[in-house]
């Protein structure tokens, strides 16, 4: 089996979010379930160097879009066992930034039809295309429109990472890009007047996945489908999710050089990162206050509202807070104030700091990530690893891999609550501090049932390779 992997981003050569986590980690491990699988991806002006000399330059060849003529040059690289194909256009790609530009439509586009005129040119001709996201999404209404006679028997896959992000442009745009003509402008393209990208991939695609099953299901409803729902709900019977994983070579408390100590299942090495942390940002060292970390973007998705909402009551329940993220300002300043109130016990670093983070995550007792919308997360899933247990809202990933815990039946690995509901959230967050003060034996066994939670990526890569041949059957 022939997989060629498109995605817009990819650790660890350009990385905005969890796409390129998924992009870095997912083709390794299907490597290891017999699958010729093999990534491409943009050449980004902000690829590192020590990545760039080990590229060698294999070909280039002309991308027609419309009137306009854009060269490609195609370089390739080995890392992990997994060869990755990175296509170049200085104008598009070797800009400053992913993400953000005046031509984001065109630049895409480009990228898309150059994947499809790469397979003929060089020496690997996949029986799937496996797409990501809109950036990639016109590939399989391309292929089935335009290139169908050339590759009769490829099938396409996409994979929806975050519905928000739909690539939704003016009609004449992409007629002036990709030079559709007005009768091809049909329902699997149009959207309200305009184009939709992301539509018709799922029209298109011979099977469309999303990065959790409770997600899968959520985007046939409005509250989640963004627009969209209709279309999910049409397209249901190739639908399915599938839980992204980690790649726990990346992230765990054994190896990570950023703690101050590593350990595995220790829950005495743990305390001690804990200690460490407070020392370090100068809050009380009070053994009866658990440490409660929130590492994330500062915006409404996210849940930070709620946060906000209730947090001089989350105070008043005796605890120490450490924040890690950046996004809008409103909450960066929100949290600020609350740091300024409570010096001695929250702690607001504004910004990312990889090091910081995999200390929040060692020292941490509690994790909040109370989310309106999560496709599926993955700081939940790297806290468990850290022995840390997420106090988590009822939706998409967080659902799939985080269950309530029951001290009587000594059950689940953290807490959870389903309203998007402020008091709600306070009110799991009380029961956990209780646990937390009152019950050391439940406590700890809860620590030992989120060290002993696996979400690597083995079993979903088995549910991928089982995808590929159920469609290329």
């Amino acid at each position: 089996m022939k997989v060629l992997y498109a995605s817009s981003e990819v650790t660890p050569f350009a990385k905005s979010g969890g796409l390129a986590d998924v992009a870095g980690s997912l083709p390794k491990a299907l490597r290891m379930n017999e699958i010729d699988i093999r990534v491409i991806m943009p050449l980004y002006g902000d690829m590192p160097t020590e990545y760039r000399s080990m590229m060698k330059e294999i070909g280039e060849y002309e991308i027609s879009l419309n009137w306009r003529r854009q060269n490609c040059q195609v370089y390739t690289l080995e890392k992990d066992s997994v060869i990755y194909y990175l296509l170049s256009n200085e104008y598009y790609f070797g800009r400053k930034g992913l993400y953000g530009h005046y031509d984001e439509a065109e630049r895409f586009l480009f990228f898309s039809k150059a994947i499809l005129e790469f397979i003929p040119r060089f020496d690997f001709w996949p029986d799937i295309i496996h797409c990501n996201d809109w950036q990639t999404a016109i590939i399989p209404f391309l292929l089935n429109k335009h290139y169908r006679q050339h590759y009769q028997k490829m099938k396409t896959i996409l994979t929806i990472h975050n519905i928000k992000y739909q690539g939704v442009y003016g009609k004449n745009t992409l007629m002036d890009i990709l030079g559709l003509r007005e009768d091809e402008i049909s329902n699997d393209i149009e959207f309200r007047g305009d184009i939709n990208i992301l539509k018709s991939g799922i029209y298109n695609a011979d099977w469309v996945t999303t990065v959790s099953p409770t997600y899968a299901k959520e985007l046939e409803y409005e509250y989640f489908g963004e627009g969209l729902q209709g279309v999910i709900k049409e397209n249901s019977y190739k639908v399915s999710g599938i839980l992204n994983g980690v790649d726990y070579n990346a992230f765990s408390p054994k190896t990570d050089k950023n703690i101050y100590v590593n350990y595995t299942r220790s829950i005495k090495k743990k305390e001690e990162n804990k200690m460490k942390l407070i020392e370090e940002l100068e809050l009380e060292n009070n053994p009866n206050k658990p440490l409660v970390g929130i590492i994330s973007r500062l915006d409404e998705l996210k849940g930070i509202d709620l946060i906000i909402c209730v947090i001089y009551e989350m105070m008043q329940l005796g605890i120490n807070l450490v924040v890690l993220g950046t996004g809008e300002k409103k909450y960066e300043n929100a949290l600020k104030n609350v740091e300024n109130s409570f010096p001695q016990n929250v702690s607001v670093n504004i910004g990312f700091d990889t090091a910081m983070a995999s200390k929040i995550y060692a020292a941490s007792d509690l994790m909040m990530m109370p989310s309106r919308v999560e496709p599926c997360g993955l700081a939940q899933i790297i806290a468990l690893k850290y022995g840390t247990s997420p106090v988590v809202r009822r939706t998409g990933g967080l659902n799939d891999t985080i269950t309530k815990y029951s001290v009587s039946a000594n059950a689940g690995n953290g807490f959870v609550f389903s309203a998007y509901n402020a008091h709600e959230m306070l009110s799991e967050l009380n029961r956990a501090i209780c646990i937390y003060r009152v019950n050391k034996h439940a406590w700890q066994n809860l620590k030992m049932n989120a060290f002993k939670s696996n979400f690597d990526w083995t079993l979903s890569a088995v549910k991928y390779a089982e995808l590929y041949h159920k469609i290329y059957e």
